[in-house]
């Protein structure tokens, strides 16, 4: 799997386009779609489908401009995150407008092309995603490099977030982690140093 991870909107979300050949994903595309679409362009990659991480607008925005050029373009997202497309809370005008709910939305976990971890605590339906033939974990705001997402947002759980801090600690120390913001790590290092967890 190759990938590709740049950094988008104010609140520099990391976000990922995935691809194997000329097929790609694009994992938490918060903001900056033109952007995005121009990348997968001059790669000659054909989006297959858009996985979030989870639902706050930082991470989501992204989703419009990527539905209106590929229409056929499949959401994956943790399905108690749904409630929040359309959110009056859940956007900044501006640079984060509403996006109202995207089309052609699934469960994350019918994805086959990874394994998808449960992670609620930042948000209710939270995912993580996991490939384990590239030890590669998309951690969204769940695991940061030192530290882990808030979870004093409508809908967070620091108990459930300790929950799922547990079962991604169970994955190799080799894992790379990309998480939703700021620099990459790795399951070991967090293991070792991660306040949260050590």
């Amino acid at each position: 799997m190759e990938r590709l991870t740049i950094q988008v909107g104010g609140y520099a979300v990391n976000c990922t386009i995935l691809s194997q050949g000329s097929k790609a994903w694009i994992v938490d595309p918060g903001s900056e779609g033109e952007r995005i679409i121009a990348l997968l362009a001059k790669n000659s990659l054909e989006p297959q489908g858009i996985l979030l991480t989870h639902a706050h607008f930082d991470h989501i925005t992204g989703t419009a401009a990527l539905q209106k050029r590929f229409p056929s373009i499949p959401v994956y997202v943790g399905m108690p995150d749904t409630v929040m497309f359309g959110h009056p809370f859940n956007q900044m005008p501006g640079e984060y407008p509403s996006i109202g709910t995207p089309a052609n939305i699934h469960d994350a976990s019918e994805l086959t092309i990874c394994e998808v971890i449960k992670t609620p605590g930042h948000t209710p339906g939270g995912v993580c995603y996991y490939f384990p033939g590239d030890n590669l974990l998309l951690s969204g705001d769940t695991l940061f490099a030192g530290s882990v997402g808030r979870t004093d947002f409508p809908g967070g759980s620091m108990a459930e977030l300790v929950d799922s801090l547990r079962r991604l600690m169970e994955l190799p120390d080799d894992t790379l982690v990309i998480p939703g913001h700021g620099g990459f790590t790795s399951i070991g290092a967090e293991r070792r140093t991660n306040p949260y967890i050590a």
